[in-house]
């Protein structure tokens, strides 16, 4: 099989691999689309090669597929041959808190497994993988919004989660990349005022096909008086800091209405605060990181079930062959976000 790899300073080969066969517990998902992440990009611009101690590892965690082959120990019926399904893409140990409550990335048991790290990943024709981090992707869904849900949109859903009840509440989206525009689409058919923010006046053009009620470019208005007069003085109820840029992330602080809460979710960002400052606020501060199992199921399921236009989220797609084409194109992060699919 064919997969591709990042041997070191913004370089993409696609090399070939032996076809992985499944050992005990595991299934072989012959992949149909695999999307690209914006963590990626550390990967691709590292110095090195991006495996776990410089072992070169197929790239790529945002798989979805059909299953062409059952290990043993796989319970019967559980996973058949042509299953389609969505990837989870972490696993531990299986028997530690972390890990039956459906967070494997939170394993304590053992170091937990990660494609593109310290596995292969799913840009690649086949992916071995523990049938348990596996969950079935129902027809309504395209192995496109598969690839999505497994990563980005899963894990604006689970930043939603840790919020807690969006609806009829304001909740501003800082940053209107992959991720935000997912939580722009979820919270808006949660029933949410959605307040989208970017510095990119064609992601907000998206954001508002996605359902965004109020978009707010700060370059071109002070964005502390623009949410303000939006929420009759108070900031937003709900804030959610998708971009990781440090700036973005600090000044979503001073966004937050008295009793608000704010959840972090972009990579790289440094913030800070005073006691003096936030005390009065009752402010509540929370990070996120991607999704459980058993939530990934329910946002499936949610997507499935109203029919959102998931696929939209990605505005380019690609075959293996493209690679060095597809990875010079994201890293220069304008707007959109690539596919490959075989």
């Amino acid at each position: 099989m064919r997969g591709i790899v990042f041997p070191g300073n913004s370089t993409v080969e696609l090399r070939d691999f032996e076809n992985p066969v499944p050992g005990h517990g595991e299934v072989v998902v012959r992949i149909r689309a695999s999307g690209m992440c914006g963590s990626d990009l550390h990967f691709y611009r590292a110095p090195g090669p991006s495996g776990e101690n410089g072992v070169m590892v197929i790239q790529g965690h945002e798989p979805c597929g059909e299953i062409v082959a059952v290990g043993p120990g796989v319970p019967e019926g559980s996973s058949k041959v042509g299953d389609r399904v969505l990837i989870h893409h972490y696993w531990g140990c299986g028997v530690c808190i972390d890990c039956r409550t459906g967070w494997p990335q939170l394993c304590t048991g053992a170091p937990p497994r990660v494609p593109t790290i310290n596995e292969h990943g799913g840009h690649a024709d086949y992916m071995k993988v523990p049938a348990l981090q596996t969950m079935p992707l129902r027809d309504e869904l395209s192995f496109r919004a598969g690839a999505a849900l497994s990563c980005g949109t899963g894990t604006a859903w689970g930043a939603l989660v840790r919020l807690g009840d969006v609806a009829g509440k304001d909740i501003l989206v800082s940053g209107q990349g992959p991720v935000g525009l997912s939580a722009t689409m979820l919270a808006s058919s949660l029933g949410a005022r959605v307040i989208a923010v970017d510095i990119s006046s064609e992601r907000l053009q998206r954001a508002s096909d996605f359902g965004a009620d109020v978009v707010i470019n700060p370059t071109e208005v002070d964005l502390s008086a623009a949410v303000r007069e939006v929420t009759g003085g108070r900031g937003a109820e709900l804030v959610m800091e998708t971009s990781g840029a440090t700036s973005a992330a600090q000044g979503a602080l001073d966004l937050v209405a008295t009793w608000g809460k704010i959840c972090f979710v972009g990579l790289g960002a440094e913030v800070t605060f005073r006691t003096f400052d936030t005390l009065r606020r009752q402010l509540t501060m929370l990070t996120t990181w991607t999704i459980s199992t058993v939530e990934l199921i329910k946002c499936a399921d949610f997507v499935a079930d109203r029919g959102l236009p998931i696929d939209g989220l990605f505005t380019n797609v690609w075959s293996l062959d493209e690679a060095e084409a597809a990875y010079k194109w994201f890293d220069r992060q304008s707007s959109g976000k690539g596919v490959f699919e075989m």
